[in-house]
């Protein structure tokens, strides 16, 4: 894959999880509109899913896995997997939670905007990441 076609494809990630295109801006049209509101509101609430999708899978492989062997360096990569993945599910737990305020925000209209100066973020940045809030 070139170089080029990688960073396309990493940026639209989030996009792609939601199952959605790129916000395609109309002329003279106003900064979070009711479709723009939308289109976010979509992207979170599909990443939210997918971040849960995760942590449940993360619990029912842990159960699944789980085994006491007898030969310490098999238990001790056991472990040291187990917390990787406990670890991933940490940040993961935080972010939907920041992806939760970002919903009540999108809810209350007051998404997009810079939280020190309110200053409107713009589209692709938000589409790029969309919890932003500088």
């Amino acid at each position: 894959m070139q170089e080029g076609q990688n960073r396309k494809t990493s940026s639209l990630s989030i996009l792609a999880i939601a199952g959605v295109e790129p916000y395609q801006e109309k002329p003279g049209e106003e900064y979070m509109n009711e479709a723009q509101l939308a289109h976010f509101r979509r992207i979170l609430e599909a990443w939210r899913n997918q971040l849960r999708d995760e942590v449940d899978r993360t619990v029912t492989h842990m159960q699944d896995e789980a085994a006491n062997f007898p030969d310490p360096v098999d238990r001790a990569a056991q472990e040291e997997e187990f917390s990787l993945e406990l670890r991933n599910r940490d940040r993961e737990r935080k972010l939907i939670k920041k992806i939760e305020k970002t919903l009540k925000k999108v809810e209350d209209e007051d998404f997009g905007y810079c939280e020190s100066c309110g200053v409107e973020i713009g589209i692709r940045r938000l589409e790029a990441r969309p919890t932003a809030d500088l």
